[in-house]
């Protein structure tokens, strides 16, 4: 079998329909030779019924993040379908109403936020290490450029900022491990989660103007052929980075 990924076992979270980014990640790695599982919470049903859309069949393994024995057990119920892993994909990001209004913010909602989408990276990461080891392997997380404060994204942007922090202490810990951790930053994408984040068009609309090599919100496979990459073997000593797949949009001036 030839491509990328060839003979590699992967996880990939966070698929719920088409117009994600970890939909597409999963197609493109099966494309690319891989043995896909998927995990999913809450809407199983929706979840299924989008991996059957993949170009193969993969079983999805119910997952909580939040929940400490369904990280518990992940390694266990993950050796129902593979033998091992090679990569782990975390495209997991949750944000209540509440951490989207800065200086209202309360910890309960803010709390969740950097649980769910910086925190998790760590947990996720952590539960899949007896599958990861001893042969190592890529870990590549999602994120939405840290480095400024976007209009009405308040404590996501916070929490993105957490999930970048957390990515470069695991590549410190892992690396002697050969274990690798990026993150692809994308930029904004029409999908599911986008209309759960108060004034997300006008962030959306003014992405055209600052992208110079140009942005399609209606296109995830920018994103997932970054995902791909980094868990490929074309980046072996690559670790703590955080790869831009946004048009350039991150690096303009406002």
């Amino acid at each position: 079998m030839s491509g990328l990924l060839a003979g590699k076992r992967v996880l990939v979270t966070g698929v719920l329909t088409e117009a994600s980014i970890a939909f597409h990640a999963a197609r493109l790695a099966q494309l690319e030779g891989a043995e896909v599982v998927l995990t999913g919470f809450g809407r199983l049903s929706l979840i299924e019924r989008t991996a059957a859309l993949l170009p193969k069949p993969a079983p999805v393994v119910e997952l909580d993040v939040t929940d400490p024995a369904h990280l518990d057990g992940l390694a266990d119920r993950l050796r129902e379908h593979v033998d091992g892993l090679d990569g782990v994909v975390h495209s997991i990001a949750y944000g209540p109403p509440g951490a989207f209004e800065f200086l209202a913010g309360e910890w309960e909602d803010v709390s969740t936020a950097v649980h769910v989408s910086a925190y998790s990276l760590k947990s996720l990461t952590t539960a899949c290490l007896p599958l990861l080891e001893p042969r190592g392997g890529s870990v590549v997380g999602v994120t939405f450029d840290a480095t400024v404060a976007w209009p009405k994204y308040d404590w996501m942007g916070v929490a993105k900022a957490a999930l970048e922090s957390t990515s470069r202490y695991l590549a410190r810990d892992l690396g002697p491990r050969g274990i690798r951790c990026n993150l692809v930053a994308a930029g904004p994408l029409r999908s599911m989660a986008a209309k759960s984040i108060p004034g997300f068009s006008e962030l959306a609309d003014d992405w055209h103007t600052r992208a110079p090599a140009g942005w399609d919100l209606t296109d995830p496979d920018p994103a997932a052929r970054g995902i791909v990459a980094l868990l490929s073997d074309l980046f072996p000593r690559t670790t703590g980075e955080i790869v831009h797949v946004d048009g350039g949009a991150h690096m303009m001036g406002a």
